[in-house]
């Protein structure tokens, strides 16, 4: 009970410093979601760790918690920035949509939650049938993303590979898991990214027809803050 106030006193202040960092300028995706939610758990973290290590006071308290905040708003700004970036860098917005990586007309979908930033290449654009050579033009998307991350070493990237359900799940996996090596090849700017194939795990739609299949043909890249954040993209 002694800490509620605290922590109610910092959780108000993180979304203060939360509005200090809308800035202008990236023009994508104003919401910021990352940058309030880091704030907000930044500042609960600090709070209890102020309280418990200082002089076990409301002052100490609150001085943690902005410190949290400040540090958890920083960190959800940044990845933010980089949704939006990586969105720019691709000609296209950060879309959350979750019907977005269900229309075929999408050959690139960037999207956002409060865990990563996350980037679906289909298919289509990116290697022939039973290949896992990205065409050229598709390599030049992938190398744009590089050169984004490139300004952010501190971000863990993780790349998936899935297939449609045509042929044996190991030579699906297999396929997959080259596909997901061959963009992550190209965006270990920050070191090794994590890769996986899944198969045809997963899958956005039913494998009944050729359209769906299609859309289930996809590598898809993530971005974290860390590395404890991550989750197994195959489920």
């Amino acid at each position: 009970m002694k800490l509620t106030k605290p922590i109610l006193a910092a959780t108000v202040a993180a979304f203060m410093l939360g509005g200090c960092y809308n800035q202008p300028g990236l023009v994508e995706d104003t919401s910021y979601n990352r940058t309030k939610t880091g704030a907000a758990t930044g500042a609960l973290a600090g709070a209890a760790i102020g309280y418990n290590t200082g002089s076990r006071d409301s002052k100490s308290a609150i001085i943690g918690g902005l410190l949290g905040a400040a540090l958890g708003g920083a960190v959800g700004y940044s990845m933010d920035q980089q949704a939006n970036e990586v969105a720019r860098a691709l000609g296209t917005g950060v879309n959350n949509d979750p019907l977005a990586a269900l229309d075929p007309n999408r050959d690139i979908v960037v999207s956002k939650t409060n865990s990563y930033v996350k980037i679906m290449f289909r298919d289509r654009m990116m290697f022939a049938t039973a290949s896992s050579r990205l065409q050229p033009s598709a390599r030049a998307k992938v190398q744009k993303v590089g050169q984004v991350l490139a300004n952010y070493p501190q971000t863990v990237v993780g790349v998936a590979g899935f297939t449609d359900n045509v042929g044996s799940y190991s030579y699906n996996l297999d396929l997959s898991q080259k596909r997901a090596t061959t963009v992550g090849n190209l965006l270990a700017t920050n070191g090794r990214p994590f890769i996986k194939g899944c198969s045809y795990n997963k899958a956005l739609v039913p494998n009944d027809s050729a359209k769906n299949r299609a859309l289930n043909r996809r590598v898809e890249v993530y971005l974290y803050a860390d590395s404890k954040r991550m989750s197994d993209p195959c489920r």
